[in-house]
């Protein structure tokens, strides 16, 4: 999205919550940086200046305004619907990687090389991949200021810093607040926190459907491992430096989010994957609109409006239950994968609910005896071919994927279709426009709404649903009588 000054100062006037994340609001009179839905008057126009990001703004010398926390404010939708470079880029800095791997990793895990990575994120984004990374260790100490009543010392080293003078430093440059400061603003929250629990709150652009987003992800969640309980979806997270629980509920304007974590320095890298998973940066008036523009499919916009794509914290383990989900029912993948979790998964304990699991890891998988899996031999080898591919390298599902490429890999493994590699495209990688016109439900819709029914014809007809394919999808699938398509009533495990 490319937006010019005009575009800029309607959008702040308008106090329009809609580009919260696209842009960044810069006061050079005061110091401060805004989001363009601040509710403080608008500024003089020749006092504005607008940044792409936040790290660009905090660069330029700007700290975050108090009232509007723009640090806060949703990801910008770009880097989800994008698979350029710079995209590829931010979605590997929001999970970590700068952290843990330094800006070489970065650039090996891309295929670049150094200089080419920051020459162009600071073209883009006026910011390197440093700076981007510092502008979210500065979020993440400031959740954990607010949410938690840690030590400062451990707060600092959990959030990513490297000393506890540079923590302090960062935190008084961005937040014009000290970290006391910031804690005793919050102390009202931390009464009622949860010991051991971590509560924070989820933005996303409004609208936003939980239906077939909550919906899909408890009727096919696999036992130990994922569970609908007392109103919120919970599972359990294969995190860098150890494991957490995450619980997610749907609320009227964000998502309540409690993550409890075996090592707090995962914090951010958590909230990105649960953020990826529930597909809270996309623009969903963007999707929609586009989509209203055929008369097939605007009834079924105006009706719920907003529904996101529902993706998955780990795409290696998205890949393994596509791969068991082939041909069978819901009920029958579940089993399968439930199966795998408790001969290869890791045990986890779960104070505040039932969860038992991880997911088991490539490696596990790796030496697992497919003579004993209860399903075709066919599948077998698909799933032992996919297994070897994931844990050889060959093919990366990761957020900093080559979308072409992996789909290349993937239809190269035996047994894999168009319906498995687009499934794990829209899943897994999270392209915006992978389409799977041969789902028996896709058809099923297509075929009671008038639209082409076979896979060749509906494929040309959806031409006009690009890029928003994978969207389309989920109305599709919404005009079905199906679990996944509805909030759950009652506790699932």
């Amino acid at each position: 999205m490319n937006m010019d000054t005009e575009h800029c100062v309607r959008a702040v006037r308008a106090r329009d919550a809609r580009f919260d994340g696209w842009f960044f609001t810069a006061v050079v009179t005061t110091g401060i940086y805004c989001r363009p839905s601040c509710p403080v008057a608008p500024p003089k126009v020749e006092n504005m200046r607008f940044y792409p990001s936040a790290a660009a703004a905090q660069q330029a010398g700007f700290r975050a305004c108090k009232r509007c926390r723009p640090d806060a404010s949703p990801g910008s939708p770009r880097w989800n619907e994008r698979a350029d470079l710079v995209a590829r880029a931010m979605r590997l800095i929001a999970d970590g990687v700068v952290d843990r791997e330094g800006v070489p990793g970065l650039a090996q895990r891309l295929g670049y090389s150094v200089r080419q990575i920051e020459r162009q994120l600071n073209a883009e984004l006026g910011a390197g991949p440093l700076a981007i990374a510092r502008a979210q260790r500065a979020q993440t100490a400031r959740l954990l200021i607010e949410t938690s009543a840690l030590p400062m010392g451990e707060v600092a080293f959990a959030s990513g810093f490297s000393s506890i003078r540079t923590f302090n430093d960062t935190v008084r440059e961005v937040f014009a607040l000290t970290p006391t400061d910031l804690r005793q603003r919050a102390a009202r929250g931390l009464a009622t926190a949860t010991p051991g629990l971590l509560s924070l709150r989820l933005p996303y652009r409004a609208p936003l459907c939980p239906d077939n987003l909550f919906g899909h992800l408890a009727a096919t969640g696999v036992p130990g491992v994922e569970e609908w309980r007392d109103g919120a979806y919970r599972r359990t997270l294969r995190l860098p430096h150890g494991h957490g629980i995450a619980s997610l509920r749907p609320m009227p304007d964000h998502i309540a989010c409690q993550l409890s974590l075996a090592d707090l320095r995962d914090l951010s890298i958590a909230i990105s994957r649960c953020r990826w998973m529930l597909d809270l940066d996309a623009d969903p008036v963007a999707v929609d609109e586009l989509l209203s523009h055929d008369p097939v499919l605007a009834p079924l916009v105006a009706k719920a409006p907003g529904r996101r794509v529902p993706r998955t914290v780990d795409p290696a383990e998205f890949a393994v239950r596509a791969v068991l989900g082939q041909q069978v029912s819901t009920a029958a993948a579940r089993t399968h994968a439930a199966r795998l979790v408790h001969a290869h998964g890791e045990t986890v304990d779960d104070p505040w609910g039932g969860l038992t699991h991880l997911f088991p890891s490539v490696s596990a998988l790796s030496s697992l005896d497919p003579e004993k899996l209860a399903m075709p031999r066919t599948r077998r080898t698909t799933l032992t071919g996919l297994v070897a591919a994931l844990a050889d390298g060959d093919i990366d599902l990761g957020l900093g994927a080559d979308w072409t490429e992996s789909r290349r890999r993937l239809l190269a493994l035996p047994g894999f279709g168009p319906w498995t590699v687009e499934s794990i495209a829209m899943r897994s990688l999270g392209d915006p426009d992978a389409f799977i016109p041969g789902d028996l439900g896709v058809k099923l819709a297509a075929d009671a709404l008038g639209l082409p029914s076979t896979p060749g014809a509906l494929t040309a007809h959806s031409a006009a649903w690009r890029p928003w394919r994978a969207y389309a999808v989920q109305y599709l699938w919404a005009t079905g009588d199906h679990p996944i398509n509805r909030l759950p009533i009652g506790d699932i495990a």
